[in-house]
């Protein structure tokens, strides 16, 4: 392939256009302090409709607890989220959502689908599930490092 040897270029161009375009849209919903990287947190709660431990949120979206941390200590300051020790297990602090992030769960499921309708836009159903099949299989490649 001629122009292979971009890929990284291209990958990193696609998520600097994709966080933009995340930043555009947290502006226009008049959302402000919430980053890109705040929505893996979001909608692994919203989806679990639970709470959850900081060791699970890292677990699911693949970050290390550090970064997790301080991304959910961001969002506690917003007042997304709280934190609370667990009744079964001192040494364990859950994350729960908030009225306040709850209410949030409209906009965020509104930003997303643009993302996702702006991502796929002129992609066949064949073509989405090959570029996610494509994309699972170029990042396991790099799972070992």
């Amino acid at each position: 392939m001629k122009n292979d040897k971009y890929i990284v270029y291209l990958l990193s161009r696609t998520k600097q256009k994709m966080t933009k375009f995340i930043n555009y849209q947290l502006k226009s919903q008049n959302i402000e302090g919430l980053i890109p990287s705040h929505g893996n947190i979001l909608t692994t709660l919203y989806e679990s409709n639970e709470e959850l431990s900081m060791k699970e949120i890292a677990n699911r979206i693949g970050k290390d607890k550090s970064t997790v941390t301080a991304l959910i200590n961001k969002l506690v300051s917003l007042g997304y989220i709280k934190k609370e020790k667990s009744k079964k297990d001192n040494r364990v602090v859950l994350i729960k959502l908030t009225e306040k992030g709850l209410e949030l769960e409209k906009k965020f499921n509104y930003i997303s689908s643009q993302v996702y309708d702006t991502a796929y836009k002129n992609f066949s159903e064949e073509e989405k599930e090959t570029f996610m099949n494509l994309m699972r299989k170029l990042s396991q490649n790099f799972t070992d490092f």
